[in-house]
């Protein structure tokens, strides 16, 4: 993941640059493009680029991690209750 969130950083940098120069290039399918769109849209580019590259290094620190056995103390085990005892009914 986190070689993806550096592809996608070098796309995003592209990206912007392209667009600051000539907005028509990267958003050829509008009709009339501006700047603002390329900022907006770069944004969420870079947003985006980071969440993907913290969730990589997330993983990969959960990947090293040694796997810990499980041990029979920490299964839970019931556990017998005392019945209170019935008591006898008083007769005279």
């Amino acid at each position: 993941m986190v070689n993806y969130a550096f592809d996608l950083g070098l796309w995003t940098v592209l990206f912007f640059v392209t667009g600051m120069y000539k907005p028509q290039w990267p958003l050829f399918f509008l009709k009339k493009p501006d700047r603002f769109l390329i900022v907006v849209i770069t944004t969420v580019f870079v947003m985006i680029t980071f969440t993907l590259y913290g969730e990589g290094e997330h993983r990969e620190k959960i990947a090293k991690e040694p796997k810990q056995p499980v041990s029979q103390s920490s299964i839970p085990t019931p556990v017998p209750v005392p019945v209170p005892a019935l008591e006898k009914p008083v007769t005279k």
